[in-house]
């Protein structure tokens, strides 16, 4: 099982830098950059809450399930 995260895609989707990003979330652009890269083992809902103000988008957009057996 793996989550895939795409904020890098929602940001380049808006034209906003890493650092606009984290600011307007509340995060560091480090803390960001452990969430782009898949590094993170939890998210608080009201970070993914943040996250999907920010870049007016749904969980769903940010995240994706893929199933690592197919």
């Amino acid at each position: 099982m793996a989550i895939i995260v795409r904020i890098d895609v929602e940001l380049a989707k808006r034209k906003m830098s890493v650092g606009e990003f984290a600011e307007k979330v509340g995060l560091t652009p480090a803390n960001v950059a452990v969430l782009k890269n898949g590094r993170a083992k939890a998210v608080r809902f009201s970070t993914l809450e943040a996250m999907c103000r920010v870049l007016e988008c749904q969980p769903g957009d940010l995240l994706e399930f893929v199933d690592e057996e197919d």
